[in-house]
């Protein structure tokens, strides 16, 4: 005895190229409608990485401060490694600089390198020697 195999052709439901077109074409355009709203958040999102990095800088000079009782303006003093920025093929959205540091005071600043939201304004993030961490330009 032979097996005979029966192929049965079935028909699959599916959609055609204009369907799936339009369907991409209305998805595009909710997030048109959508993206103004959602800038802000996005800066603010990226806006977490300069508090947090500068929250780390103060962490790292107040230890200096404690074992040589001054304040650094050399990242590489104060035991900080800077991250490179996405100008320089890394992943961090700021510049960072410590502006000024003595004995008794510092003050370092974070610069947005791109504008978030496209207006044309920067991001500028500033913590000093009491950790008072505050936006001094907003984007």
């Amino acid at each position: 005895m032979k097996n005979k195999l029966n192929f049965t052709t079935k028909k699959l439901n599916s959609f055609n190229l204009q369907e799936m077109l339009v369907v991409l074409v209305i998805i595009g355009i909710l997030i048109l409608i959508a993206l103004p709203s959602l800038m802000p958040l996005i800066s603010k999102a990226k806006s977490i990485e300069a508090q947090t990095q500068l929250k780390h800088i103060y962490n790292t000079e107040r230890t200096f401060f404690f074992m040589y009782s001054k304040y650094s303006t050399d990242f590489n003093e104060i035991g900080f490694e800077i991250p490179k920025s996405v100008t320089e093929n890394g992943n961090a959205n700021y510049v960072y600089e410590i502006l000024s540091a003595t004995n008794n005071t510092f003050k370092a600043v974070a610069t947005a390198v791109t504008d978030f939201d496209g207006d044309g304004i920067f991001n500028v993030w500033e913590i000093d020697q009491d950790q008072n961490l505050k936006e001094i330009i907003k984007d």
